[in-house]
């Protein structure tokens, strides 16, 4: 497999830079190193020209020197990063320089020792890399034979990838092609069987989908290689037991309590005894108390589940042998019915790809729009074709002869598992080397996991994968990269924000698996535990991803080299993953515990001592308080504390002048983060991002944070005088005529935002704008925005003067109106009885207007009658509503391009029965053209999806 030398090129253009800084430095940091240090810049500048031009496949030898390349530049690095640290040089300009600078030479005598005998070998080593080449004859640049013909690939250009990618929304989309596997499901066990990449997922997602809200209780879990029967059944009981509902008994053969039994059993059984040898040794039962513990979660599931109808979605499961003989991915059983004993054999749905079929349907592809559903060959290929429109048709044809040599041997040939991967190889390589080292990235997470596109993108930030590039800043390179991972199929979107941008996204596992390997075999990163088998690294570990907690996996931690981590992300408990002992604190500049249990004091104090640190997510642990020592980490660029216990930002924050992101709070309930006094005496210039805060009396002058893009208040805490009212309108005045983006103010007493029609100077430029409170009247400036394509207002605005006002905003692609529970209350509801009144009894959306809207969501215990005129909103694709009583809704045949609609009510019988009737009400309509949305009933109350920030 192709070495790939993404991941090298990007450390070296990192440790470059860092070589070129110490070179600058107006007092020698070590002295009589100088020499050495500039004779390692000049050697690795050269070896990054040689990997610039690397770019293909070559020799055994070629590989094993560019490994050594690799590893010296990440020892280099270490070297660097820990001098750092250890060493403080004075500047010239110091008072007293010439006193002190004796005394601190004296006072760091032996790390100067220590640190220039480290680079001195450091020297030797990049001197012996150069004579060895040139002593194997490692010295052509020429590729060698590879087998796959895959030729150099082109380096990414920024500025021809920067066009606006087009806003859209998530839609869930039936495989296609196999439509007679999706018209029922009649049966307790079906089992789909095909080897990797062939669309069994897509199947049984569909037929989850669809069927599903015919079952009480419902499920999916990916079981894979190496995933235990705990975790199973845990995964299992976390999903069925938030649907638990008081349903009417049905179908009365399965009202007997001992089924329930027999189907745990047979979930035990299938996993545990008939996946895999590998499966069998992983869940092998450790200790009698482990196995009660198993005992007694399977029995809790039993009790749950018993009279109950169920769906179980089983994904992933490795057999040792295919039915074929074959070695490949079978997901048996695919989808367990009520989890309820069968034949398996008996049951199967085979899968299979048309090779010509495929390859036919690949060369009329013409754009980057391709339909939902189908197998991983052709959409990871149709991805491969759109991003290279310059290929001729023969040289499409002779790529196709490449990678299928055989096929002109029989036509209408089934594509074989080798050669789906070998297609999905082939697309990943000719990827270029920037856009490998990103999504090299993508092994970090679990098989499986949503990702959060701007948790990603922060990191290839933070780990110097991104930088500033052709007038960009790093975070819309970092965009740019992501979209093209998009565009190319490497990445599939599963849900969006309001503003048609990717929230979260996950990675096909046959893509994922070959990402894993290459990320393994390069050392960019080493996973433990998870859903991979792999060996323990046989060198040092840079970037580590902790996917499991129990103790086996903890061992086989403990015997790997950690000193020289530089990333760290954990999923899970924290207890016994690791020990703490076996880490170099002063190199991790990646620190990412997003949703860790177990979170203790003593962490955020050892954290305190990782000097290097831009990144640090603490995202939904138990977190409770920054302590002030936070003010140590001088090169933090992100700190995420959402979603935790922490309500105040020490002073010492600060002090952190590299500070670019600020994410504090919770976005559902409200909870606000205070900040510290000391912000409005500081310039923290770098700031573009301050997300959740409280604003208090003393606090509403943010006018120096002049390079914000995001500024979310989610509390306004006594802003009763009019000097703070004025303080907080001049800093979103002179703060909207610099960078300021997005805006978002929750304000229950509706004051403050009641205020804001006297912005002399509104922000013209922003393209998120989110106001709550009780708010009637619309600011007359809101007009204005003319590049706005998100709008959130609480629902008291909604009026049909009001939306006539909104309908003239050309780029609105998402219009909500919603309100809190605690909003809930009288005065809500007559101020949206009194709208109904003042709008002549319904809200009547105007027709010819809202151009771009391509998303409506009301939210609200009580939802008005609304009327959609003959020609309103053009674009919308979909409708949300989520309620606990809604009047009605005239009008939807109008909408000629809707899609989906999302009708959403609380537990209440009577309102699902209400619900249920709309739902068949609007399932009758059809639209002009003679086509029906689809309409998709939740049965509880989902909450809005905000930003991630």
């Amino acid at each position: 497999m192709e070495l790939v030398v993404g991941a090298s090129e990007a450390t070296m253009r990192s440790l470059l830079a860092k070589l070129g800084y110490l070179l600058s430095e107006e007092y020698t940091l070590i002295r009589g190193v100088n020499a050495d240090i500039q004779y390692i810049n000049d050697e690795l500048a050269t070896m990054q020209s040689f990997l610039r031009a690397y770019g293909g496949s070559h020799g055994d030898l070629m590989k094993d020197w560019m490994k050594q390349i690799r590893d010296i530049t990440y020892d280099i690095e270490d070297c660097i990063d820990d001098s750092g640290h250890r060493l403080h040089g004075l500047r010239a300009g110091t008072p007293c320089y010439f006193l002190l600078s004796s005394l601190h030479e004296l006072l760091t005598w032996w790390p100067r020792r220590d640190i220039s005998s480290r680079i001195s070998i450091l020297k030797m080593r990049a001197q012996q890399i150069g004579e060895r080449r040139d002593r194997y004859g490692v010295n052509n640049l020429d590729p060698g034979p590879t087998g796959s013909g895959t030729p150099p690939v082109a380096g990414f250009d920024v500025a021809d990838n920067q066009a606006a990618s087009l806003l859209q929304l998530v839609a869930t989309r039936n495989p296609v092609g196999v439509e007679k596997h999706l018209d029922k499901l009649d049966r307790r066990v079906t089992c789909i069987v095909g080897f990797g990449g062939v669309g069994k997922t897509a199947i049984a997602t569909a037929l989850y989908r669809n069927f599903g809200e015919e079952f009480g209780h419902r499920a999916v879990v990916t079981v894979s290689q190496s995933s235990d029967l705990e975790a199973i059944l845990r995964v299992i009981k976390d999903q069925v037991k938030p649907h638990t509902r008081n349903h009417e008994q049905q179908d009365g053969s399965e009202k007997k309590d001992g089924l329930a039994a027999a189907a745990i059993k047979r979930v035990w059984d299938h996993v545990s005894r008939g996946t895999s040898d590998v499966m069998t040794k992983c869940c092998r039962p450790g200790t009698s108390e482990h196995r009660r513990d198993r005992d007694h979660l399977k029995e809790e599931l039993v009790e749950h589940l018993k009279g109950n109808r169920y769906l179980i979605l089983i994904d992933d499961v490795w057999p040792s042998v295919s039915p074929k003989g074959e070695n490949m991915l079978l997901h048996c059983p695919k989808l367990l019915l009520q989890c309820l004993g069968a034949n398996l054999r008996s049951h199967l749905c085979r899968l299979s790809l048309d090779l010509k079929a495929a390859t036919m349907f690949l060369f009329r592809i013409k754009s980057g729009r391709f339909v939902g559903g189908l197998p991983l060959a052709i959409v990871t290929m149709a991805g491969h074709v759109a991003c290279n429109p310059r290929k001729s048709h023969e040289e499409w044809l002779d790529l196709c002869k490449a990678l299928f040599p055989e096929s002109g041997k029989a036509d209408g040939k089934e594509l074989t598992q080798e050669e789906v991967g070998r297609i999905v190889s082939h697309c990943y390589n000719d990827m270029p080397a920037e856009i490998k080292t990103c999504s090299l990235y993508l092994s970090i997470f679990p098989k499986g996991y949503k990702i959060s596109r701007k948790r990603l993108t922060r990191r290839w930030i933070a780990e110097s994968f991104v930088c500033e590039k052709e007038g960009l800043s790093a975070e819309d390179v970092a965009e740019t990269y992501f979209n093209h991972l998009i565009r190319r199929k490497i990445i599939q979107p599963v849900e969006h924000n309001s503003n048609g941008k990717v929230k979260k996204f996950i990675v096909h596992d046959m893509v994922l698996e070959l990402i894993v390997t290459k990320a393994s075999k390069e050392n960019f990163i080493t996973v433990v535990g998870g859903n991979w088998l792999m060996q323990p690294p046989s060198s040092k570990v840079r970037r580590l991803s902790l996917q499991g907690s129990d103790s086996k996996r903890a061992k086989d931690t403990e015997k790997m080299n950690l000193s020289h981590v530089r990333s760290l992300t954990m999923f899970g408990s924290l207890n016994k993953q690791l020990p703490s002992h076996s880490f170099k604190f002063g190199i991790v500049q990646v620190l990412d515990l997003e949703g860790c249990k177990d979170f203790k004091h003593h962490h955020i104090i050892e954290i305190c001592r990782m000097l290097l640190l831009k990144y640090l997510s603490l995202r939904k642990t138990d977190t409770k308080q920054l302590p002030d020592n936070i003010g140590k980490l001088k090169n933090l660029e992100t700190l995420d504390i959402r979603e935790t216990k922490v309500v105040e930002l020490p002073n010492t924050i600060c002090q952190l002048e590299r500070l670019v992101n600020i994410l504090g709070g919770d976005k559902t309930t409200r909870d606000a983060l205070k900040l510290p006094e000391e912000m409005k005496k500081k310039k923290m210039k770098a700031l573009r991002i301050l997300s959740g805060i409280e604003i208090v009396e003393g606090s509403a002058d943010l006018r120096h944070l002049t390079e914000l893009r995001k500024l979310a208040i989610y509390k306004l805490k006594t802003l009763g005088s009019d000097a703070s009212f004025k303080g907080l309108r001049s800093s979103i005045e002179y703060l909207g005529g610099y960078s300021l983006h997005t805006l978002i103010i929750d304000d229950e007493s509706s004051d403050f935002v009641g205020s804001l029609d006297d912005l002399s100077s509104p922000p013209k430029f922003l393209l998120a704008l989110e106001l709550s409170g009780k708010m009637v009247k619309l600011p007359n400036w809101i007009k204005q925005l003319s590049v706005l394509n998100k709008l959130t207002l609480s629902l008291t605005a909604l009026r049909t003067d009001n939306l006539k006002d909104l309908s003239k905003l050309d780029a609105l692609f998402s219009l909500t109106f919603s309100f809190r529970a605690k909003q809930q209350d009288r005065q809500t509801l007559a101020i949206v009885a009194e709208n109904k009144l003042y709008s002549n009894g319904e809200i009547t959306v105007p027709d010819g207007r809202f151009k771009s809207l391509k998303l409506l969501c009301l939210s609200g215990p009580l939802l008005p009658l609304l009327s959609f005129s003959r020609n309103a909103m053009p674009e919308l694709e979909r409708l949300e509503l989520r309620y606990s009583m809604l009047e009605g809704l005239f009008g939807a045949e109008n909408l000629a391009k809707l899609k989906e609609v999302h009708l959403t009510s609380d537990d209440k019988e009577n309102e699902d029965r209400m619900t249920k009737e709309i739902a068949s009400e609007l399932g009758a309509l059809r639209r002009i053209d003679g086509t029906a949305p689809r309409i998709i009933f939740h049965q509880r109350p989902i909450l809005v999806k905000p930003n991630s920030g």
